[in-house]
Parts: structure tokens; sequence; C-alpha cells
């Protein structure tokens, strides 16, 4: 045998990378499936059901935007986390971690304070109006009481993926997710001369109670199973300011990301509330699709840190290879499911016909994309994890500024309507997939 043939690639196990990633795919679809639940228990209500799952959609971008930018957090102490963990110092974030979860807690008490005083301001800057604006406003301000509870876990999320355990964060999901969904039917249908049915206002109180649940769930495992602890520290560790750079730069960069989901639900309310109802279905779908691939996205951001902090860059390189075809194939799974039950998907979310006339002309574009995504969502997980947030933040500024928005207002001006939002976010992401391939193969195949 030649001495070439004998040597082995370094490489990460499949089952280590699906250790992290399979956990991590169940408790990321948990979020956006508590969203689908409740767009479908919404748009069957008896009645306004059009405008009540307009609101509903309107409403979960913006807390999407809100929770994503804010929750960056999780991703740098992530990173700072797995990085340590591969250098075996550990113990130089310890005081950080507490740190980071009063910062976050903090954060989102301010946030719900100014938007909820702002509620109407908001979502009438979404074209939301009449009864659409109604509900949204009292939608709103009953589930933004959870953000104190929802960024407080994703803090400690990050915590656990950076010790390479995705496992606690999963549990805490699936049980919030089910508290939700049996929350969902109890409040908004309600059970006649027991619980009156509170329509949206009880799929936003089901939501609240979920969150909760799932913070108790967080602070058990990391109290119980992580090497850290809640005391704070007034000495302020010195990791904090690269934490703090870190996730100002992701803050920008997933800004960014929002202002392009931001137009196109303005895009789409503008149309009509056909049109929104719609845009509210294929974007809850397409945020599933992202959270489910995002999986292999978390392995590879855990993953690529320890690696990063261990110098291992042979098994960096060969960790992106394989994680991304895993990414695509799933990929192509769920969007090969999706067509084949294409006509069947609209219905669970809605029974108007003009809505699911819409939903049916554009999902086709949706699941054409989905491979594309994967590799954007792949490398945007690796790149975190390597604290190439700086990076990442012009990708999409340049992205978004440079490639969604005019894309959205070429073809917008071309009359193609749902048409125009779908292929603006597919130049988008194919804008990022290959920046964020190039950038990688230049830094890092030469170091391997």
């Amino acid at each position: 045998m030649s001495s070439k043939s004998s040597v082995k690639t370094p490489k990460v196990s499949f089952k280590e990378i699906n250790t992290i990633a399979i956990p991590a795919i169940i408790a990321g679809v948990a979020e956006p499936l508590i969203s689908l639940s409740d767009i479908a228990i919404i748009g069957n209500v008896e009645y306004n059901a059009v405008e009540a799952l307009a609101a509903a959609g309107i409403v979960g971008s913006f807390l999407s935007a809100i929770i994503w930018i804010l929750a960056q957090t999780k991703t740098a102490i992530s990173a700072l986390v797995s990085q340590h963990l591969g250098s075996n110092r550990l113990n130089a974030v310890k005081t950080l971690v507490p740190q980071t979860i009063l910062l976050n807690f903090l954060l989102s008490l301010l946030i719900y304070f100014v938007t909820a005083f702002f509620a109407e301001l908001i979502f009438s800057a979404y074209n939301a109006e009449g009864l659409i604006l109604e509900y949204t406003q009292s939608y709103y301000r009953i589930r933004a009481l959870g953000y104190p509870f929802t960024l407080v876990t994703f803090a400690i999320f990050g915590v656990f993926r950076g010790l390479q355990n995705t496992l606690w964060a999963m549990k805490c999901s699936l049980v919030g997710g089910a508290v939700n969904i049996g929350l969902d039917f109890l409040l908004v249908y309600g059970i006649e001369g027991f619980i009156p049915a509170m329509h949206l206002e009880g799929a936003a109180i089901a939501s609240v109670i979920a969150q909760a649940v799932m913070l108790i769930m967080a602070l058990h495992f990391y109290i119980k199973k992580t090497p850290f602890h809640l005391k704070l520290s007034f000495s302020l560790n010195p990791n904090l300011k690269p934490l703090i750079s870190m996730a100002s730069n992701l803050f920008l960069r997933t800004l960014a990301l929002n202002i392009a989901i931001y137009l196109a639900n303005s895009y789409a309310t503008d149309y009509g509330k056909n049109y929104i109802a719609a845009q509210s279905i294929l974007m809850n779908i397409w945020l599933f699709f992202s959270f489910f691939i995002d999986g292999y996205a978390n392995a590879g951001n855990a993953i690529g840190g320890k690696l990063l902090g261990a110098k291992a860059y042979t098994k960096l390189w060969n960790l992106s290879k394989d994680i991304s075809k895993y990414a695509v194939i799933i990929a192509l799974l769920l969007a090969g499911i999706c067509a084949l039950f294409y006509d069947e998907i609209g219905l669970i979310f809605n029974k108007d016909e003009q809505v699911l006339i819409l939903f049916s002309s554009v999902f086709w574009l949706v699941l054409l994309m989905q491979p594309v995504n994967a590799i954007a969502f792949m490398f945007d997980g690796i790149f975190k994890g390597l604290g190439e947030a700086k990076y990442l933040r012009n990708v999409l500024l340049f992205a978004t500024f440079l490639g969604f928005w005019p894309t959205l207002i070429l073809f917008d001006y071309l009359g193609f309507k749902l048409y125009a939002i779908w292929i603006a976010f597919f130049v988008w992401m194919l804008i990022r997939s290959i920046a964020l391939v190039i950038k990688f193969r230049r830094k890092y195949l030469s170091a391997s």
C-alpha cells in the first residue's frame, strides 16, 4: 500500500456531526413550528380569518426580526465558548457567561417597553390598516411579553452549543412547542362553558407561556449540567469586549437580513390582504426550511469554533464539505416532499380560494431555492463559529441593499407582485452563498 493511501484524512466523523446537528434540527424547527401552528389555527377561526392570519404573519415577522437581531449574543457566546473549549481554556469565560445572560435580559426589557408603546406606528409602517392594524397591536402587546424569556433562553442555548451539546436545547424546544400547540387549541377556540374563545389573543398567551416553560427548563440544564453559574462578577470579563464587538457586527448583519423581510411583507401588505396572507404562509414555510437546514449550520458553528481553537485547519476544511453535502440533501428531500403534496400544504393554513391561488402560484419558487439556501446557511454557521462576524455583516449589507432591494424594485415595477418578492429573495441567497464559499476557500483551503 502506498504511503499516500495509508494516511487517513483528518475528518470530523459523521456521528460527531450528527450528534450536534440532529438535536439542533429538532430544536430549530420547534420555533417555526410554533409560528406555523399559530398561523394554521388562527387561519381557520370562524370569522375574519384572513385579517387574523395577515396580522399574525406581520407580527411574526417583526418578532423574528427583533429576536434575531438581539439574539446575536447567542452566536457570539457560542463561538467564544467553543473556541475556548478547543484550546482547553473554559475557565477564561466562566464570568463572561452570566454577564452575557444579564445583557440579554436588560436588552429584552428595553425593547419590550419601546416597541409596545409604539406598536401602532410600527405596524402602520408595514402598511397594515383597519382591522389588520387593530389585530396586530393587540396580538403583539401580548406576544412581546415573551421577549425576556426568549432572549435569556437563547443566550443559554448558545452556551450549550459552545459546549458541543444541542440535546438540552432540543428537549426545551420540544416541550415548549408541545405546550404552545396544546394551549393554542385550548385558548384560541376555547371550551364552551369553561374557557372563552380568545382567538388571536389566545394564541399570543399560549406563546408566552410556552416561552416561560422553555426558560425554566433551560435554567435547569444550565445549573445542573454545565460548568458555569449565574453568579455575577462586577469585574468585567476580558472577553466581554470581543463578544460585544462580534455581537454588534452580527446585529448589523441581522438588521440587514430583517430589512429584507420587512420590505417583503410591506410590499405584500400593500398588494392587498390576500397577498399578505399568502406571503405569511410562504414566509413561515421558508423559515421552517431555514431552521431545519440550520441544524447542520449549528454543527458547523460549534465544531468549527472548536477546530479553530485547536488550529485543526484540515479538519475544518473537510467539515465544510461534509456538512454542506448533508444540508443540500436535506434541502432536496424537504423540497421533494413539499412538491408531492403541493396543493394540500396550502389547505393546512387557510381555506380562502384567492389566498390559496396566490400561494400555489409562487410556492414552487420557494422550493427551487432551497439547495442554494442550504449552502448559504452552512457557511453562515461556520463563519459565526470562527468569529468572522465582520465579513458576515458586509456580505448581508451588500446582498440586501445591492441585491435584494434593487431586484424587488425592478420586478415590482414590472408588476410581478409576489413573484417580485421571491425572485428578490433568490438573488439575495445566491449572493450570500457565493460570497461565503469564495471567502472560505481562499482563507481556509490554503491553511489546511
